[in-house]
């Protein structure tokens, strides 16, 4: 019994440690995409923040939108 589990434990664990390599790559290859963004103009800050964004439901950008527009009216900032 042990040996099955010990099996299926490094399993596991192999494919974790596979998932994480390519999480890896897929991080570096985002970040090229952004370097190529900035060597062509684009300002990769605020395409994150755009990234972020679309990720969001409408209703939840909305009520951060709304929340926004409030501290900064509360702070003078127009």
């Amino acid at each position: 019994m042990a040996d099955a589990t010990d099996d299926r434990l490094r399993l596991l664990i192999e494919r974790i440690e596979r998932l994480e390599e390519e999480k890896k790559g897929t991080a570096d290859d985002i970040r090229d995409v952004y370097a190529e963004a900035k060597a062509v103009g684009y300002d990769p800050k605020i395409m994150r923040q755009v990234v972020r964004l679309r990720k969001m439901k409408p209703n939840d950008r909305e009520e951060q939108d709304m929340v926004l527009e409030t501290y900064k009216a509360a702070l003078g900032m127009g």
